[in-house]
């Protein structure tokens, strides 16, 4: 399970350090930053998957994505009685992510590039990286270490012996350390990291594959898009519970019950509500019924993964299917770690009755995001790597 997040000079997280529970709910007013939270969480995550340069360029790159304020806010500024004009640098520009589990530690330090003429030159490189066992970066935990192109790998009698060598700006240790004898955390870690699942985009207009008969398979995991919905769904009825299924449905929408109609090998979505004498297909589902279903096939999954994301999964949502949505997430909370991001308060509320719910409230000073009701010293110990 992750303890922490760290997350640094990326849009407004100047220097931003969250606690994570089982369950977290991160809520806020518009603004507040909680939808930078949730993309920096993505691009760890890209880090696993070889694609976090392309997703900053995605973002318009580090001139886009930077902490725009000064480097440090001093108490005189947040008083009025310093301006924030005309500070100067003092560190490198670097913007920087980082997690803790219960097992490791990993960070990673993005700059500028050298000057040059290539067509890519205004990608950011990765300067340093780091695994390290243990909740806080120390020398003696330190597993992995990668300055600019060298990564060395600590051995099992303790001596530091060089992994690799020339590797490129935009390629990141987890990626090209592939070899378990050598560096077996990483390997560990990157697997670990690939697992996540992250809910943002399922889709509900009228042209979204989830409305239409679909080719189905064994689908233990929902697509990101929602696109396999009905094989997601028979997944879990068959091979997951189906009784929890059926309870989820009928919690929000009394009495009505799924099925799953299938011809040769295609697999429809069908509704059964009292009162009707036919079902009715997912074409003619509302926006909100057919997105409960969504998140109910992402939450029910029968393959657990290590941690699972969901941002503003109230969208669309009737008010009255909030506490059926958060009983359902607090369900899933209990099989895998599981963070929201919302701002509907009355999800919020019913979350947070849920056991083992941290609920984070964000808000900015001077343009900065911090956690509401937490200091420097209330939150967990976070050290970077110097470069």
């Amino acid at each position: 399970m992750i303890r922490t997040l760290a997350i640094a000079h990326y849009r407004s997280l100047r220097d931003l350090v969250v606690p994570l529970d089982r369950l977290t709910v991160i809520t806020g007013d518009n603004g507040s930053g909680k939808s930078s939270l949730y993309r920096a969480l993505r691009l760890i995550a890209d880090t696993a998957q070889g694609r976090l340069i392309a997703s900053l360029a995605r973002e318009g790159g580090l001139p886009s994505t930077l902490w725009a304020g000064p480097e440090a806010v001093t108490a005189a500024m947040q008083r009025g009685e310093q301006s924030v004009q005309g500070t100067r640098r003092k560190e490198p520009v670097n913007l920087r992510l980082g997690f803790a589990d219960d097992d490791f530690g990993y960070a990673v330090d993005l700059g500028l590039p050298i000057p040059s003429r290539s067509a890519f030159a205004r990608d950011p490189q990765i300067k340093r990286e780091c695994l390290w066992s243990g909740p806080v970066l120390r020398r003696a935990g330190l597993l992995v270490d990668r300055h600019n192109a060298v990564i060395q790998g600590r051995s099992a009698d303790g001596e530091w012996q060089v992994a690799a060598q020339h590797l490129a700006g935009f390629d990141s240790m987890l990626t090209q350390l592939g070899d378990a004898r050598d560096t077996p955390e990483v390997l560990m870690l990157r697997e670990r990291m690939r697992a996540w699942r992250f809910y943002d985009h399922l889709r509900t207009d009228a042209d979204a594959p989830a409305r239409s008969a679909q080719v189905g398979t064994h689908t233990p995991a929902l697509a990101d898009d929602g696109s396999d919905l009905a094989a997601a769904l028979q997944t879990i009825r068959e091979i997951g519970d189906a009784q929890a299924l059926d309870t989820a449905v009928d919690d929000a929408f009394t009495g009505a019950r799924v099925e799953i109609a299938t011809d040769q090998g295609r697999f429809e979505l069908l509704m059964h509500q009292p009162g009707l004498l036919r079902p009715l297909r997912a074409a003619e589902l509302s926006d909100g019924t057919l997105r409960y279903l969504l998140l109910l096939a992402a939450l029910m999954t029968p393959r657990a993964p290590p941690l699972l994301v969901l941002n503003e999964p109230e969208t669309s949502l009737h008010p009255d299917l909030l506490p059926a949505l958060g009983r359902m997430i607090g369900a899933a909370a209990r099989h895998t770690q599981v963070v929201v991001v919302t701002h509907a308060a009355r999800l919020v509320a019913t979350l947070a009755s849920q056991p083992d719910c941290l609920a984070l409230t964000l808000h900015k000073v001077l343009g900065e995001t911090r956690i509401e009701g937490f200091n420097r010293v209330e939150l967990p110990r976070w050290q970077w790597p110097s470069r």
